[in-house]
């Protein structure tokens, strides 16, 4: 049995959060692929930021009950990446394993990591061994204790966290690009990180535990200005509403006040903290009167009137616009390839893709937006896939997902849908078409490393990407494009969709458009400006 509090397990979290957020470019520099992707550690880092986030909204003195599912949905909803997914799968994991322990102590620790493993496997379709969740297992497997002889739980969740380093170690030895490019495997490496952050929060090891919520909590108060649905034949104007702090409020001095001010006035909780609710005129006064009783924290205060108005051509709006059965909802980086799916049919962009890898509550409320009965997500981006997999899950509205890994793969799969069809025959050939496109991209890399076939790359080379595989290291970016189309057999394809980046000028990319007519006379070229930021050039063909 632990004397551990939901307080003491929320302030560890909080602070295993801001460690891991600290070293995120420690674990990016692990990434074996060296390109300018959404890296493991800011992917895994902003996860655990909405976790945070959910955990300083609780109440003060929340159950652990409450403290699971703050957790849970703010890990799901916060998801960014594959890391970010699976981190937010194991999250959940452990909140359900911890389900029916009144304690957290050596059982609910063990149960709690076998769940883990459980929910976090079932999450990925073909586990890969000597990553994350390979550690996840061997952490979960040292928990096993038998029941005699058992250590002082402080000595026991060390133990778990020595685990974890040492399956780290391991994998090299059991994902040969991690040996041939002498890193460990960054997923693993950030959950041991958070592991050993938040059994050293919880502990004290390494210093006195200091309150990590207290200041989100503790903050400024702070004034919104914004519109709700609470006019309901009101004759004032504001809604008010905000947190008193105080500890000898008068509940019934304070609603004889109120009264003077408006209508539907509202004073309840007890010391500490209470909540205020007025219809009034004078917000100012309102204000004036609890500053003078305590402390006051997330005032809101709302034009009813104009929220109404708002309301009103709002569903005036709905009205006119005409519900589609089936939308779309696309991710893409750069103005160019937004318009351009936009043009194709997609309804919402979600701005992301190599360098910011939209979360899964991201994908969540554009897929709300969407004024349709169903939604297709194209996630363009192999790393976006899960998040976009698990906000279909969570999605309220029937939701499926496309896994193209590029913005040319979205083309292709725009240019077949057919609006007469169910979701899940679009799906299907939308998915048959997608995978027909061969994609090729360039950019610099960021780290030395080594190409498809063992060549060495320095830092800032420029490199060519081939379907995946990193197949040339050129001097410039017409070479390493020149490159890519003679990796991708662009003889034997009938049309090129290129696409230009931000930092690839238009002389230049007139000036390539014309080597690779030179170089291919029967091949139908198709050129835009996507503008996305990193990759000077994206190609597919077909």
């Amino acid at each position: 049995m632990s004397n551990y509090s939901a307080n003491d397990i929320m302030n560890a979290l909080a602070s295993a959060a801001k460690t891991l957020d600290a070293r995120k470019d420690e674990i990016n520099r692990l990434n074996v692929f060296p390109v300018p992707d959404g890296d493991t550690g800011t992917n895994m880092s902003l996860t655990l930021a909405m976790v945070v986030e959910n955990l300083a909204a609780l109440p003060i003195g929340s159950s652990l009950t409450e403290v699971r599912r703050a957790v849970t949905n703010g890990a799901l909803m916060g998801a960014r990446g594959n890391s970010g997914v699976i981190t937010s799968q194991i999250l959940r994991g452990i909140c359900e394993g911890f389900e029916g322990h009144r304690a957290f102590d050596i059982d609910a620790c063990t149960d709690a990591l076998q769940r883990a493993v459980e929910v976090a496997f079932n999450a990925v379709r073909k586990p890969v061994e000597g990553t994350i969740l390979t550690v996840l297992r061997d952490t979960a497997e040292a928990a096993k204790i038998p029941k005699r002889n058992r250590p002082e739980l402080e000595e026991y969740l060390q133990n778990i966290v020595n685990a974890a380093y040492a399956s780290v170690q391991r994998t090299p030895d059991l994902l040969p690009v991690l040996k041939e490019n002498g890193v460990v495997d960054a997923g693993g490496y950030g959950l041991a990180i958070f592991f050993d952050a938040f059994v050293a929060a919880l502990t004290g090891r390494a210093e006195v535990l200091s309150d990590e919520l207290s200041s989100m909590r503790a903050s400024a108060p702070k004034v919104e200005i914004e519109q709700i649905n609470d006019w309901e034949g009101s004759t004032y104007t504001y809604c008010n509403e905000f947190l008193v702090h105080s500890d000898d409020l008068d509940t019934n001095e304070a609603l004889d006040f109120l009264q003077t001010m408006g209508d539907c006035e509202l004073c309840v909780g007890s010391a500490p903290v209470f909540k205020v609710h007025v219809h009034s005129n004078t917000p100012n006064e309102v204000l004036a009167y609890f500053l003078d009783k305590g402390a006051i924290s997330e005032v809101h205060i709302h034009n009813m009137k104009l929220q109404s108005q708002a309301r009103t051509e709002s569903i005036e709006k709905e009205l006119e616009a005409e519900k589609k059965p089936i939308g779309f909802v696309a991710v893409a980086a750069g103005e160019g390839n937004a318009a351009i799916l936009e043009s194709l049919g997609v309804d919402v962009v979600v701005s992301g893709g190599q360098t910011m890898n939209p979360s899964t509550k991201e994908l969540l409320d554009a897929v709300n937006k969407v004024n349709a009965d169903a939604v297709i997500i194209l996630p363009n981006n192999k790393n976006i896939i899960l998040a976009s997999q698990s906000c279909a899950d969570v999605s309220e509205k029937p939701c499926a997902v496309v896994p193209t890994t590029s913005v040319p793969e979205a083309f292709s799969a725009m240019f077949v849908f057919d609006e007469s069809a169910s979701l899940e025959d679009n799906v299907e050939e939308m998915t048959e078409a997608a995978s027909e496109v061969k994609t090729g991209e360039v950019t610099h890399a960021i780290k030395d490393a080594k190409d498809a076939h063992g060549n060495p790359i320095k830092d800032g080379d420029t490199i060519g990407i081939a379907e995946g595989a990193i197949e040339v290291v050129a001097d410039n970016v017409a070479d390493a494009t020149l490159g890519v189309l003679a990796a991708l057999e662009a003889e034997d394809a009938d049309t090129l969709t290129i696409l230009a980046g931000e930092d690839l000028n238009q002389d230049d990319f007139d000036a390539l458009i014309e080597r690779i007519e030179e170089t291919y006379d029967d091949l139908e070229i198709d050129p835009h400006r996507g503008e996305q930021p990193l990759y000077p050039v994206v190609l597919s063909l077909e």
